[in-house]
């Protein structure tokens, strides 16, 4: 029995092993604290997870864009950051890093880290993905899906963008855009699609919308995530095995065509690529491609900033309301001197990659 096995285990000199457990989890737990004493380093629990910068003390550039961020699974349940944070901390330094925890004090496996750059997110891939720990345990890293739309559902009859979007901002943080879909006949009730800053923001939003709205607003709604899962990403831990991420993910293959905009163009009969006008810009052109076959309005999260060089250094994430997934990717270019501002012009570069895909040209 348990009971005779832990009582031979004591006459010989050696520990139980539940004793062993929490002699071991008392020693990770001090080497941890002596750590955070040691580095001076903050760490912050929100809502179930603990957290690193976002961004640290004296952190020198813009906020990380798209494709920053790695998600890591596997983790022993009594590694701590002390152990975590200083090895992804080896490919390039962390913006921020996420440890998610259980109420007992132990990590429920998985965790996020995000860097300043695409590249080093890829990095990390390539040196941390199957890294052994002890016991035999590997870690899996993989690029993270960093999603940040929800679908809103039983929204009243009419309600306009503009109101729907005050009405988000009251309730929660980090919204920058809002597409409503009209109601259906006889008076049913409208969607929306709702982008978030960050998949933070998002995932806090679906955590309180439902009864923020009925609180203040006295309306019965619904929300899940764009994928059609109210489950979050971290979910997705279930569905990966040991071998699951054999290297990085290049961000051109994320861009792959879609079935639905394949059937598009099998339907035009044309193998010339389409040309628009410079005058009416990309993201007129993207709106106008976007109408003529059904789909909703893009929706753009784009990042930006000039190098030393003079490029405009753009990293986007391009919704489109009807495609499973965002576009997502990088480019640097010279600014246009005719364009009014950096912002339209980091929305005309991020439509006119996506446009590239479609075998549709700007013509200059």
């Amino acid at each position: 029995s348990k009971k005779l096995k832990d009582k031979r285990s004591s006459e010989n000199g050696e520990r139980p092993a539940g004793e062993q457990h929490k002699v071991l989890s008392a020693q990770r737990r001090r080497s941890f604290e002596d750590w955070l004493e040691t580095t001076s380093i903050t760490l912050t629990q929100v809502n179930g997870q603990r957290k690193y910068g976002g961004p640290p003390t004296g952190w020198i550039g813009p906020a990380p864009g798209p494709g920053c961020e790695v998600f890591i699974c596997c983790i022993p349940r009594n590694m701590f950051e002390d152990c975590l944070i200083p090895l992804f901390q080896i490919v390039a330094p962390l913006y921020e890093f996420r440890l998610m925890m259980n109420i007992s004090g132990q990590n429920r496996g998985f965790a996020y880290a995000k860097y300043g750059r695409t590249m080093d997110a890829e990095a990390a891939i390539r040196a941390l993905h199957l890294h052994p720990l002890q016991g035999g345990v590997r870690l899996v890293v993989r690029l993270s899906t960093e999603k940040r739309q929800l679908c809103l559902g039983e929204l009243p009859a009419g309600v306009s963008e503009e109101a729907l979007l005050n009405m988000l901002r009251v309730v929660s943080d980090g919204v920058t855009g809002v597409i409503v879909r009209e109601a259906g006949p006889r008076g049913r009730a409208a969607s929306a699609l709702v982008l978030y800053s960050s998949h933070y923001t998002a995932s806090m939003a679906l955590k309180v919308l439902v009864q923020a709205f009925k609180k203040q607003f006295g309306i019965f709604i619904t929300v899940h995530w764009l994928s059609g899962s109210s489950k979050p990403r971290h979910y997705e831990r279930e569905e990966v095995g040991a071998l699951a991420y054999p290297g990085p993910t290049p961000v051109g293959q994320a861009l792959l065509t879609p079935t639905c905009f394949q059937s598009v163009r099998a339907a035009s009969h044309d193998p010339h690529p389409q040309h628009f006008s410079r005058s009416c810009n990309a993201v007129g052109c993207l709106r106008r491609v976007c109408e003529l076959y059904g789909f909703g309005v893009p929706l753009y999260d784009v990042r930006y900033h000039t190098n030393t060089n003079g490029f405009l250094c753009v990293t986007y994430s391009v919704l489109v309301p009807g495609l499973p997934k965002p576009f997502c990717g990088a480019a640097k270019v010279f600014p246009c001197p005719s364009t009014n501002t950096m912002k339209d012009e980091a929305h005309h570069i991020a439509a006119k990659q996506v446009l590239k895909l479609y075998n549709v040209l700007i013509i200059q």
